[in-house]
């Protein structure tokens, strides 16, 4: 069997009770095959960006997995299906959005996956719960700060 990978994993609902379908997801994931060690970040109230609707609840997912990642999108776009996620229209709103951001050091451009994520650097709604998890970790060379520092323009508040 192959040896655990961390990944991590972009998590945003705006519609319905968001906080709560963000709760029920990450027990799914956590109790699914090929996934351990879940630790999410705190949840922060966004803004949408490049689309229009309710504001978001944002989180993101540290996991340990044994899954390869297209295996691990399926897992995760079934789990946004059983969370009534439709797709009527591009950035339409959402009962639960889930993002592959990174997979361990993969770094892949298939039709279905591209990693690392390819616009995680340009939201602050994956930069601030990111660092949460992840404070030391680069992106193109560049820490989370940096990153953040470039797009002060996206309001972002963290939940209790």
């Amino acid at each position: 069997m192959a040896a655990p990978v961390r990944a991590y994993i972009g998590l945003g609902a705006n519609l319905g009770d968001s906080a709560a379908t963000l709760r029920a997801m990450l027990a799914e994931l956590a109790a699914a095959d090929g996934i351990a060690a879940v630790t999410a970040s705190p949840f922060y109230r966004t803004a949408p960006v490049d689309a229009t609707g309710p504001d978001f609840v944002n989180a993101v997912a540290a996991l340990d997995t044994t899954l390869a990642p297209l295996d691990l999108l399926d897992l995760l776009q079934a789990l946004e299906l059983r969370h009534g996620r439709e797709r009527p229209y591009r950035n339409a709103p959402r009962t639960l959005d889930l993002d592959l951001l990174l997979h361990g050091d993969a770094a892949m451009a298939h039709e279905r996956l591209v990693l690392p994520h390819p616009r995680m650097q340009l939201r602050a709604f994956v930069l601030r719960p990111l660092r949460d998890l992840a404070p030391a970790l680069t992106l193109a060379g560049r820490g989370l700060d940096a990153w953040l520092g470039d797009i002060t323009d996206q309001p972002i508040e963290r939940l209790d």
